[in-house]
């Protein structure tokens, strides 16, 4: 199974691929979909749409692994990522992905165990588990592999629920 694993953001959209077969993971690819902040919102979420669209026609995922969000604070932040958030399942939906999404705990109890660890821990386990030198940069593009090793471990089970 190809995962793409999501971070979802407006300015910045982590993202990340992996294999996932008989319990192993290999890294495809990873990176993340940049908008400059002085460009107009509906043109920072049209660079989302063609630019993923782009990532899954190259690399053929079969599912989309997407942080549910969640947000204390700021209404402004979150109805803009949740904006983003749209074009980005629209996406997956319209070149035939299925979607799963996952909370932060669910990420973190995945990878780590513990669904309180902190992000440092989070990105060593997911640098550890996919065998890479480093932890990958930018940090959304550790995310949304994270993302998808989550998918790749509970998919099947009741985690994803």
């Amino acid at each position: 199974m190809r995962i793409l694993g999501i971070d979802p953001g407006y300015a910045i959209v982590g993202w990340g691929i992996v294999d996932y077969q008989s319990n192993r993971f290999a890294v495809v690819d990873y990176g993340s979909i940049t908008t400059n902040a002085h460009t107009s919102f509906p043109s920072r979420l049209a660079t989302i749409y063609t630019d993923l669209v782009e990532i899954i026609n190259h690399y053929k995922p079969d599912t989309l692994s997407i942080e549910k969000l969640f947000f204390n604070d700021n209404a402004k932040t979150a109805i803009d990522v949740s904006q983003a958030r749209g074009v980005i399942l629209l996406a997956a939906q319209q070149n035939g992905l299925s979607i799963s999404e996952y909370t932060p705990l669910q990420v973190k109890s995945a990878i780590v165990g513990y669904g309180r660890a902190e992000k440092a821990q989070v990105q060593e386990m997911t640098r550890i588990m996919l065998k890479l030198k480093s932890i990958p940069k930018p940090d959304d593009a550790a995310d949304a592999l994270g993302l998808a090793i989550c998918h790749g471990t509970s998919s099947g089970s009741l985690l994803k629920e």
